[in-house]
Order: structure tokens, then sequence, then C-alpha cells
């Protein structure tokens, strides 16, 4: 496995478009190409940041959404509240504490 970055983008930007060429071609509510894609998705950004880290000691602001029929931690968010820019928190470049610790 390579620990290239850039390699590792290159996979996932593909990964991306596979995606999109999933969902542009979809054969019903449930296409496992689409299934298929997602996962992928998944996959070739993980890959990609831990290249990023093992690299350069640095991540992405994202993070892989894993559904869990266990997890309640979604089910009361209403995503019909507004929010503003004052509700979300902003990681501080200056500040000297680690945001994944």
């Amino acid at each position: 496995m390579s620990n290239d970055p850039r390699a590792a983008l290159s996979v996932l930007t593909s990964a991306l478009e596979e995606h999109l060429t999933a969902i542009a071609n979809r054969r019903g509510e449930h296409d496992t190409a689409i299934d298929n894609a997602y996962v992928a998705i998944a996959n070739a950004f993980e890959r990609y940041e831990d290249s990023l880290f093992e690299a350069y000691e640095e991540v992405t602001p994202l993070e892989v959404f894993i559904e869990d029929d266990d997890d309640e931690d979604y089910d009361d968010f209403d995503d019909s509240e507004e929010y503003d820019e004052d509700d979300i928190e902003f990681f501080d470049e200056d500040d000297d504490e680690d945001p994944r610790a």
C-alpha cells in the first residue's frame, strides 16, 4: 500500500466520481452499485486520511459517517432547526490544544 497522499487523493477522487456515476445510472431504489460506491468512498477516504497523517501529521476536517442501528445520538437531531455561524465551533490554528485528543 502506498503512503503517498497524492496517490491516495487520486483514488478518493476516482471513488467520488464512480459514486456520482452510480447515482446518475441508478437502477432502482436499492441499487447495490450505489452501496458499493459509498463503501469505496469511505475506504478511499480512510486511506487518504492515514497517508496524509503519516506523511505530514495532518488530518482533514472530515469524518466518515457510519450508520449504526444501535446509535441513538442522531435520533433527536432536528434538521429543521436553523443554525448561524455563532453556533459552529471552528478550530483555532493558534490554539496549542490538539483537536484529535
